[in-house]
């Protein structure tokens, strides 16, 4: 399998970078400040969220928002899911040319 990478995706005004962690085919973790958020599934069809109660995490924790901090709390809803299926997908496609 592939190894991790960065995307950045827009939410509201601001972008923020999530690691992408490729797990087997068309499935991903989505890892914020070092815990699992949870996966993206694409089916072939369109992206699915898988939330991180159903995702095992191996050796990451699972996320956990901070409300006291800098970051940028960040949900995965069908919005977010969508832009980072997108940016998935552009990073392939920059990668095989």
């Amino acid at each position: 399998m592939d190894s991790a990478f960065n995307i950045r995706i827009g939410y509201g005004k601001k972008e923020v970078t999530v690691t992408i962690l490729p797990v087997k085919e068309n499935y991903y973790k989505v890892i914020y400040y070092g815990g699992v958020m949870g996966a993206v599934y694409y089916n072939g069809d369109e992206w699915e969220l898988i939330e991180k109660e159903d995702v095992e995490p191996g050796d990451l924790p699972l996320y956990e928002p901070e409300l006291i901090g800098e970051r940028l709390e960040i949900i995965l809803n069908e919005t977010t899911v969508d832009a980072i299926g997108d940016e998935i997908e552009l990073y392939f496609r920059e990668e095989t040319g």
